[in-house]
């Protein structure tokens, strides 16, 4: 079945045939015929339709550690799921072979229950939409993710966190779990090559928090672009102030990629930016893109021991006990849901 169009559940009528498109922060006013800056949504008539619903260019079971995710359901897999397209325009894009062109008026319909049955069969704890903007999938997500929770599944955003409260809250709603949020850079980066706000952004890993939602950020430090120490100091003071020192924060390595061909992040930075936000408070920085395991190691903050280690994006030490406790120092450390053991094929209670 090839895909079908479905009306937007965020819109503004207005007089004309215009609609304005309330899904994402760029807030579209559209005439009938007219596509938004994403790509995927068109007014026809007077009303705001998605071209994506159930139109999948990927599916395929994940470990959550390479989302990433390290303090929700640590050792799980989710059944990752995107469509094409994007609301940014980043020029170092990795997936800028999906995030950077329309929907293809061959892309067939997968159904959201064959979706959400596919994870459950293959034996995954969880959902996530990922690889392009989720917001691509918004209308769809709401239907996965309300049949996710009734099969048992947790629900999962790996997003550029540039969409409207209202989105958000009907997201949470329909049962997300989580959401990883990527930071650009300081609010000239943002302003200067994506169009947009960050202090939007700021204001949705704050408001995720609030509602319940888990939250992680990311922050990719591109060469030439948010590489420079003023940038470093501005997102990690917005951490500390909007996300809290117990969100992890994970300082990634950049790599070229689509029109961006400046050298790969320097190491020594990224070990200097993460020193630098551990002794400004935050608890939990991970440095992610450089083959060093002991980078993506939980450290217990009050007494430095690794309660968890990673390698390749797979927990092979888990020392916390039922509690989430440190074993040496009785610290507790913030873990949403389960820590799933793969090998052993049992779920441990934490």
């Amino acid at each position: 079945m090839i895909t079908k169009l479905v009306q937007v559940p965020l819109q503004e009528r207005l007089k004309g045939g215009l609609a304005r498109c309330c899904v994402c922060e760029r807030r579209c006013l559209l005439r009938d015929g007219l596509q938004g800056f994403c790509r995927v949504r068109v007014n026809k008539e007077g009303t705001i339709f998605t071209k994506t619903y159930g139109a999948l260019s990927a599916i395929e079971s994940r470990p959550i550690e390479i989302k990433p995710f390290f303090h929700f359901w640590p050792g799980s897999t989710a059944l990752t799921f995107s469509t094409w397209s994007c609301n940014f325009r980043c020029p170092w894009c990795q997936n800028f072979h999906i995030s950077t062109v329309n929907v293809p008026s061959e892309a067939v319909y997968v159904d959201p229950s064959s979706l959400v049955n596919r994870a459950i069969s293959a034996g995954d704890e969880g959902l996530c939409a990922s690889f392009n903007e989720p917001l691509m999938l918004f209308e769809y997500t709401l239907d996965v993710f309300r049949l996710g929770k009734a099969g048992g599944l947790y629900s999962t955003y790996v997003s550029n966190g540039y969409l409207t409260l209202d989105a958000l809250n009907l997201l949470r709603k329909a049962g997300l779990d989580a959401i990883k949020i990527d930071v650009k850079g300081d609010e000239n980066v943002y302003r200067r090559i994506l169009g947009a706000r960050s202090d939007i952004v700021w204001r949705n890993i704050e408001y995720s928090i609030k509602i319940g939602l888990h939250v992680e950020v990311v922050y990719l430090v591109v060469t030439g672009v948010s590489d420079g120490w003023e940038i470093i100091e501005d997102i990690v003071e917005k951490h500390l102030k909007y996300a809290g020192p117990d969100t992890p924060l994970h300082i990634n390595r950049y790599y070229p990629a689509y029109k961006h061909h400046e050298p790969p992040t320097r190491v020594d930075l990224l070990l200097k930016a993460r020193d630098y936000a551990i002794k400004r408070g935050i608890n939990y920085v991970y440095i992610g893109n450089i083959l060093d395991p002991r980078y993506e190691y939980t450290y217990c903050p009050n007494c430095k021991y690794p309660v968890i280690k990673r390698s390749i994006y797979e927990v092979v030490e888990y020392k916390l006990d039922r509690k989430n406790r440190c074993p040496k120092c009785g610290f507790k450390i913030p873990i949403f849901g389960r820590y799933v053991d793969k090998k052993k094929r049992w779920r441990i209670y934490a």
